[in-house]
């Protein structure tokens, strides 16, 4: 456990008037029960503009300064009364964004998918490590309610030893990322060298609480299709421009191998379909030799879930508590965590190289046809 002086000042990377930061992730940081755990003194944007606008809705917000830098994250990094800094940006902006932190020896959140590839995530935890900072990263979702629940549930025998586990996942098409149909705004998923993947952005977030309530994987034997290989570009009236992309990577996966345990894993992932009635968009089973664990949701894609009728035992609905708090909550938990020194109980960069390296072994074995010994 390391000891925190609070409030923790926190500098925000990223934390502009729209997008992931601006709606869920700054929210949870500001929740009214972390007042007293962290304080935001500093923005950083990549405009001068979008920086001093930021800092001045805060510093109204918040009843104190926030101080506007742009650019350079080393601005930021530089400022004494800095502890931690949170970065949200685009893929292929985050090792550039986090490692003058990290060199200047600031504690760091960076968002998932925490750099394009391996390679990238490895660089950012060997300069991790170098410095001695502590990180945490966005794969908040093992401190999810649901997944709090079902690893209590399978550590604690109800269900036996756990033999085998299967996950079927759906990103809809209505979410306009990636083909058959990209809003204008998201074509740079488009381009491979983004890092912007569904196996990377949505299939990656999935596998941290897999692997954190089982265990690691042995191997790993994965297929693969693209079922839609042309996307039609929409405007922002949601009609298209008469555009077209090509498809890049699949939109179909099939990912199975053995878990440390010695427990069989398959999973089923894709995107592209619509969100039509009584399509299943995430289920996730785990057969013990006593029982079964059972999460499923017709309204998301993650294991983010906010429904009371997600989690069932042998057939019965388990009663999760907190669950209605939704992604902000968890979030809310992950910052708890933190100031309590929870390590294990939050992500943190050796967990996103582990991801990193299950997803490498994906991409691996579609390319050489075999499966891989991890």
């Amino acid at each position: 456990m390391t000891a925190v002086s609070l409030p923790i000042n926190v500098g925000f990377v990223g934390l502009s008037s729209a997008g992931w930061a601006a709606t869920t992730l700054g929210p949870s940081l500001l929740h009214p029960s972390l007042q007293k755990k962290y304080k935001l003194i500093a923005v950083s944007t990549t405009s001068e503009d979008s920086a001093n606008a930021s800092a001045k809705k805060h510093s109204s917000q918040l009843g104190h300064v926030v101080q506007a830098y742009s650019g350079d994250t080393a601005q930021i990094a530089a400022n004494p009364d800095v502890d931690l800094v949170v970065v949200s940006v685009r893929p292929w902006h985050q090792k550039n964004a986090i490692l003058p932190i990290i060199e200047a020896k600031k504690n760091f959140f960076l968002e998932w998918p925490v750099g394009r590839d391996l390679k990238e995530t490895l660089e950012i935890a060997e300069a991790a490590h170098k410095h001695d900072v502590r990180s945490i990263v966005g794969l908040q979702t093992r401190r999810s309610p649901v997944v709090r629940k079902v690893k209590e549930l399978v550590e604690s025998g109800t269900i036996g030893i756990v033999r085998s586990t299967t996950l079927i996942g759906i990103f809809p098409r209505e979410g306009r990322f990636w083909p058959p149909e990209i809003s204008a705004d998201n074509v740079f998923t488009l381009d491979k060298s983004n890092g912007a993947s569904p196996l990377r952005v949505v299939a990656g977030p999935q596998l941290d609480p897999l692997i954190h309530t089982l265990g690691d994987f042995r191997t790993i034997n994965a297929t693969a299709a693209t079922i839609y290989p042309t996307a039609t570009i929409l405007g922002a009236d949601g009609q298209p421009t008469g555009e077209t992309g090509s498809a890049v990577v699949p939109d179909h996966y099939t990912i199975s191998g053995q878990l440390a345990s010695g427990a069989l894993a398959t999973i089923v992932w894709r995107t592209a379909f619509s969100r039509t009635r009584g399509r299943t968009q995430f289920r996730w089973e785990i057969d013990g030799e006593e029982g079964s664990i059972r999460v499923e949701a017709d309204n998301s894609s993650h294991m983010n879930i906010h429904s009371k009728r997600t989690l069932f035992l042998n057939g019965e609905r388990v009663e999760v508590q907190g669950v209605e708090e939704g992604v902000v909550g968890t979030l809310v938990s992950v910052w708890d965590a933190y100031v309590a020194g929870q390590e294990g109980e939050y992500a943190t960069i050796d967990d996103a190289v582990k991801t990193h390296r299950i997803l490498d072994a994906v991409e691996r074995s579609l390319l050489e046809g075999q499966a891989i010994v991890l």
